[in-house]
């Protein structure tokens, strides 16, 4: 009798665990990718990665969960970049400045006074420059998902209003890790340094640095007018937020997967890109509000940084290449 149970209980447990192979197959096994930021939660690009988020959710039938850590949670953005080429993290959203050092040709998206709007940004990324942006960026085993809406940068610091270009003078402000940048304001006449925006808000603070360059959004949301008294209308970049993942992980993904990972990812960049010119103007007004003093720059003025930060351009052609510089230059509309 004792056998006969034994028996019969190995026989119930072999049947179960076939039962539990043949049905394996049948389950749907999620998948979960992380994804980092550099911006603050409360920043369109973060709101725009939750749309993202939600809708790759929806089209996968919640077979795809992305994981989202915005305000440098896993690391600063120049270490997000390195997390991403690994493969440690699927994805990230930053600055295009901070893959500069990846891709050089990128620095060629900040060539001073440039870009007047965000139309002729997003016509300089949505086309032929975007393209050999996003072949040189596959060659080092990463995708460009899509490129979003961050803005015109402008000028903030603690010691004097910007009336003059000897107000540049010294001046200790802080930079994206961009060698077009640091020339830029070097030609200017200030004391450019380059420095991850997750240790920013302390060096201000502390007076390290004595100010720093971002859209208006971004001054906000990372609360700068706390540490800064005045704010000028400089606008010499226009700045993007790119969406980028690593390669092999992405293509490791079933193709219905991947396709809607692309389809989540335009919806909520065309969202974003609308949102974020509002959100820009929005924030200007709450930065005065807050007590910045705010100095739009002359007509005089800007004519002589745009004078002055010329030759930037011609270096970059020495640097870049002069083909993909003018090529930029001409799809922005600027007369060769």
């Amino acid at each position: 009798m004792k056998t006969s149970a034994m028996t019969l209980s190995a026989l119930l447990s072999a049947t179960v665990v076939g039962l539990a192979l043949h049905a394996a197959p049948t389950l749907a096994q999620e998948v979960t990718l992380r994804a980092s930021g550099s911006f603050q939660p409360d920043h369109s690009s973060s709101l725009a990665m939750e749309r993202f988020r939600d809708g790759v959710a929806e089209r996968t039938n919640n077979e795809v969960r992305i994981d989202l850590f915005p305000s440098n949670q896993l690391g600063g953005a120049e270490q997000q970049v390195d997390q991403v080429r690994r493969g440690s993290i699927f994805m990230s959203w930053s600055g295009p400045a901070f893959w500069t050092r990846v891709v050089p040709e990128l620095e060629a998206l900040s060539l001073p006074f440039v870009l007047p709007d965000p139309e002729s940004a997003f016509n300089l990324v949505d086309g032929p420059v975007g393209e050999q942006l996003a072949e040189k960026l596959e060659e080092r085993d990463v995708v460009v998902l899509g490129w979003g809406d961050l803005g015109a940068r402008h000028v903030t610091n603690s010691r004097r209003p910007i009336r003059a270009i000897e107000d540049f003078q010294g001046l200790k402000l802080r930079m994206q890790p961009n060698e077009l940048h640091l020339r830029t304001f070097r030609a200017l006449g200030a004391n450019p340094t380059p420095l991850d925006i997750a240790e920013l808000f302390s060096a201000l603070q502390q007076g390290v640095m004595d100010g720093q360059e971002n859209p208006y959004s971004i001054i906000l949301t990372n609360r700068f007018q706390e540490v800064q008294d005045y704010l000028s209308d400089t606008a010499h970049f226009y700045d993007y937020v790119v969406f980028l993942a690593n390669k092999q992980q992405f293509e490791d993904l079933k193709p219905e997967y991947q396709e809607a990972i692309r389809e989540s990812m335009a919806e909520a960049i065309a969202w974003q890109r609308s949102y974020n010119g509002e959100a820009n103007e929005k924030a200007l007004a709450e930065l005065q509000g807050q007590g910045m003093q705010f100095d739009p720059i002359s007509d005089e003025l800007r004519a002589e940084m745009r004078e002055r930060t010329a030759p930037v351009i011609d270096e970059a052609r020495e640097r870049l290449g002069s083909d993909f510089i003018d090529l930029v230059l001409q799809e922005a509309g600027v007369a060769l």
